[in-house]
């Protein structure tokens, strides 16, 4: 059954070139040598893809290694548009709206394509540098020795693309916030340790000026789980898995181990010792099975890895795939929130979709008279 997984998703790519390398050997207007020449190099593009996922690329210059790793996880949105674009062009031929000399030996045509395609892109590309706040206010009847603010993330996928300096920007802009705590909710790490330790970026999460709580995510796991627990213990970042850490008696934070860890604890078993009077709110990655929070008691838990999908129409998948695949949510007494992160993986595209923070407030009001309802 993998094996024809396996081959379904090696042809998707595949039958998606195929029919690339066809519209633009009829579209464009050269000789043939430059139309091969053309259409392998986006074949080259697309290759530099497998870089990435055999490894390869730790062994190249930094440089030249992150360059492979844009260019090849950038291609997908390429390849993602241009099939859309040329799907649209060849429905309108069936439906006699297009003529078909547009879409023959054509500058025109080529131009508004790659017009078209390129805004896009550019637009996507200044989409997902701008980072949206996303407020949520968490109350409780639950006794608390104060408020707290929370900044929570989740997906920074820092490596190759998302680099120290970017990282530098997103720990500013979380320093602004004053919060008490800093949750995050796995894949700090992309696909390799490496860039980030020769970019010393451990030093940059130092400057965060609130205690720093995190739990694992799928990505942990592709770069080698011992090198990302040894790089959180020099951030200075607490890693819960399949643990708890209590602020305060009333307020305890559970880290669960990634979903892709069949042995991991159940979520009812972790909060055993933990007092029904606490506050708990649980840091699970992937936002499979929410009804486990809702059974266990799990008063509020945040979660990432759907990304939405990243761009659409991907997010219309993930948005069928899971339960809650953004935003907020709610079951029973639990609530929840999905977020879409904050970094991304591959291309650094966002299109009807959104990188984001949560800033949340939590507030008690057990020691307010004028509702016992308060908070439900």
């Amino acid at each position: 059954m993998n094996i024809i997984w396996f081959l379904i998703l090696i042809m998707i790519p595949v039958s998606a070139i195929a029919y690339l390398s066809w519209h633009l050997w009829v579209l464009l207007p050269l000789a043939s040598g430059w139309k091969v020449a053309v259409i392998a190099l986006g074949i080259l593009c697309f290759l530099s893809l497998f870089l990435d996922f055999t490894g390869k690329l730790d062994s190249l210059p930094l440089p030249l290694a992150r360059t492979l790793y844009v260019v090849g996880t950038s291609s997908l949105i390429v390849i993602l548009y241009a099939v859309m674009l040329f799907a649209v062009l060849d429905l309108g031929r069936l439906l006699h709206l297009v003529p078909r000399g547009w879409l023959v030996a054509n500058w025109y045509t080529t131009a508004v394509c790659f017009a078209v395609l390129g805004g896009l892109l550019a637009y996507g590309k200044l989409h997902y540098y701008n980072k949206v706040r996303v407020r949520e206010t968490l109350t409780t009847s639950k006794p608390l020795t104060r408020d707290y603010k929370i900044v929570m993330v989740s997906d920074l996928h820092l490596g190759y693309h998302n680099s120290r300096r970017e990282l530098a920007r997103w720990i500013t802009m979380i320093n602004a916030e004053a919060p008490d705590l800093v949750l995050i909710g796995g894949d700090i790490i992309d696909i390799s340790v490496r860039p980030l330790l020769e970019e010393n970026m451990a030093e940059e999460f130092h400057r965060l000026q609130a205690p720093v709580y995190a739990c694992l995510g799928n990505h942990e796991y592709y770069s080698r789980l011992e090198s990302a627990q040894r790089f959180y213990e020099d951030a200075g970042i607490r890693l819960l898995v399949d643990s708890v850490a209590f602020i305060e008696p009333s307020l305890a934070i559970i880290g669960r181990d990634d979903h892709g860890n069949r042995s991991r604890a159940r979520l009812k078993d972790l909060l055993t010792g933990v007092p029904d009077t606490a506050y708990t709110i649980a840091l699970v990655h992937e936002p499979y099975n929410l009804e486990e929070a809702e059974r266990a008691g799990v008063d509020f838990q945040f979660s990432g890895h759907t990304h939405r999908g990243q761009v659409w129409p991907v997010s219309w998948i993930t948005d069928r795939l899971f339960e809650c695949s953004w935003g907020s949510h709610q079951r029973g007494a639990t609530r929840y929130y999905v977020s879409s992160g904050l970094g991304i993986w591959g291309g650094r595209f966002r299109i009807g979709t959104q990188s984001e923070f949560v800033v949340a407030e939590l507030k008690s009001s057990a020691d307010q008279s004028c509702s016992s309802t308060a908070g439900k």
